[in-house]
């Protein structure tokens, strides 16, 4: 019965006009972005962090959260269409999506997409709705020894669950633990790293290296690629309902890919990306029944059942931000600039402190869903016309909004000189084969990481056993330990990359 009153708190919150109004922009916004390769939800909402600032904060995260999930719907158009995943989640989709257009097949294969997203989404946000509350109480017993300890597992799985090398993958956390030291100390007043700068006096800006390393970075990156190689199936998008047969391949890889992807969802490190890149695996395992297309040439449960996964592992993502104040991944990270921006302390308290905010969100994902269905397959043809734009007339639009956004942010220049710097950086890193995510996990995690470490050592003074001798954050370390050994065994190591790999 609470849970239905919360409910009816969530619908009164998200059905205002206004609210549903930032509900449209943001799943719009989150399309768009997915559909155009170049800039990425990360980047998106980094820009758009200053312009929330004059909005009610419930319209805000409502508009922020469409952006997210909104994207992993329009990056699918881009990776079926283009063989470009607009959207870093939609990587493996490009694989058998890209296949089914060139045989002439790319309507069932963008249908699939998008009715296996709606259906994961939905599951996702009941999820959401129906564990929040118990996690919120539980998060309640979490002291500075458990928020420690879950930080550390959260750097752990955000080392073992990037693709790639471990080693590369450590290097990017060391690197995002060390930008997060530069700034003034709490306890001695002293500024580390700050190489006499008083712009560093107060750390480096989030917003900064979020648009750098993903929005500017990702320019580079498409720059350098020639356009012409780019081969768009426009012409061949003709009826979009997948046959009978399609929906019976389709429907368990559905339920597969929603299943894996709520679960993902709710690691740190893990979401949409993680989701997708596992359930592709798992489809990978799964027996071809007779006749059927071999994964990578054109099979639809590679559309489906990876698509299904990173929109439940969107919605999912939330649960760990909204119950314990954790950002699971970079966009969760964003979302707790923008609470942070409207006074709201991230964690368990926000259900009883903001229960409107609380449920209005959970409510409007519902809505953002159904709304991301009519935006998707009915408006497919304005998508695709917008994939004929050259990219050399898109970039300076988008590095001129960006350079807006974070000169906004503190009014000052020195900020857009450091976009400019991390955007190089960005690029370098994906030249060397460098995933930036958690690298920008460990800028968020390490300070928060190191307040709560400092806190748990004062309160046992100096007694560095507290972290084993409580039940609950000896369980984490150990549940790090475990993600850590399991990842060095041989066959879990080989299978890391295997999704990723073209055939």
């Amino acid at each position: 019965m609470d849970l239905l009153a919360n409910l009816a708190t969530g619908f009164a919150v998200a059905g205002t006009p206004l609210n549903l109004l930032y509900a449209f922009v943001g799943c719009l916004l989150g399309t768009l972005i997915g559909v155009l390769p170049g800039i990425g939800p990360v980047a998106t909402i980094a820009m758009l962090l200053p312009a929330t600032y004059a909005l009610p904060p419930e319209s805000a995260l409502i508009m922020l959260a469409g952006i997210y999930y909104g994207a992993q719907y329009g990056g699918s158009t881009t990776a079926i269409l283009v063989n470009l995943p607009g959207e870093s989640s939609s990587v493996v989709t490009t694989l058998d999506g890209y296949q089914m257009a060139r045989q002439g097949r790319a309507g069932p294969a963008l249908a699939a997409a998008g009715l296996g997203s709606f259906f994961a989404g939905c599951v996702g946000t009941l999820l959401l709705a129906g564990f929040a509350a118990p996690l919120s109480e539980m998060a309640f017993a979490f002291g500075p020894a458990e928020y420690c300890a879950l930080m550390v597992v959260g750097l752990i799985g955000a080392v073992v669950l990037a693709s790639g090398s471990l080693l590369k993958a450590i290097a990017m956390i060391i690197v995002g633990l060390l930008l997060g030291l530069v700034g003034t100390d709490v306890n001695s007043g002293m500024t580390r790293f700050g190489m006499d700068l008083p712009e560093l006096s107060d750390g480096i800006g989030f917003v900064a290296v979020a648009m750098g390393l993903f929005g500017y970075a990702e320019i580079i990156t498409n720059l350098a690629k020639n356009e012409t190689d780019r081969e768009v199936f426009t012409a061949k998008v003709q009826g979009l309902l997948p046959t009978r047969e399609d929906f019976r391949q389709m429907m368990p890889a559905v339920l597969r890919g929603t299943a894996l992807g709520s679960v993902l969802g709710v690691l740190p490190g893990g979401g949409a990306v993680l989701a997708s890149f596992a359930a592709y695996t798992l489809e990978k395992k799964i027996k071809l029944k007779a006749g059927e297309v071999p994964l990578g040439q054109g099979n639809i449960r590679g559309v489906a059942s990876p698509e299904s996964a990173n929109n439940a592992g969107a919605q999912t993502s939330f649960i760990p931000l909204l119950t314990l104040g954790i950002p699971p991944n970079a966009v969760m990270a964003l979302m707790v600039g923008a609470m942070t921006i409207h006074n709201i302390q991230p964690g368990p308290q926000v259900m009883t402190v903001n229960p409107e905010l609380f449920w209005g969100l959970i409510v409007s994902m519902w809505i953002g869903n159904l709304m991301l269905i009519i935006l998707n397959l009915p408006m497919i043809g304005v998508w695709i016309k917008l994939l004929t734009v050259p990219y050399h007339y898109m970039f300076p639009a988008i590095v001129l909004f960006c350079a807006i956004g974070v000169y906004t942010t503190n009014n000052a220049t020195f900020d857009i000189g450091l976009v400019a710097f991390f955007g190089l950086a960005g690029y370098v890193f994906t030249k060397l084969g460098c995933e930036p995510a958690p690298l920008l996990l460990g800028f968020i995690l390490g300070p928060m990481m190191e307040e709560y470490l400092k806190r748990a050592l004062k309160l046992a003074r100096g007694d560095w056993s507290v972290f084993i001798t409580r039940p609950l954050s000896a369980a984490l370390l150990a549940i790090g330990v475990l993600l850590l050994v399991l990842v060095l065994l041989p066959a879990i190591k080989s299978k890391r990359q295997e999704a990723f790999v073209e055939d």
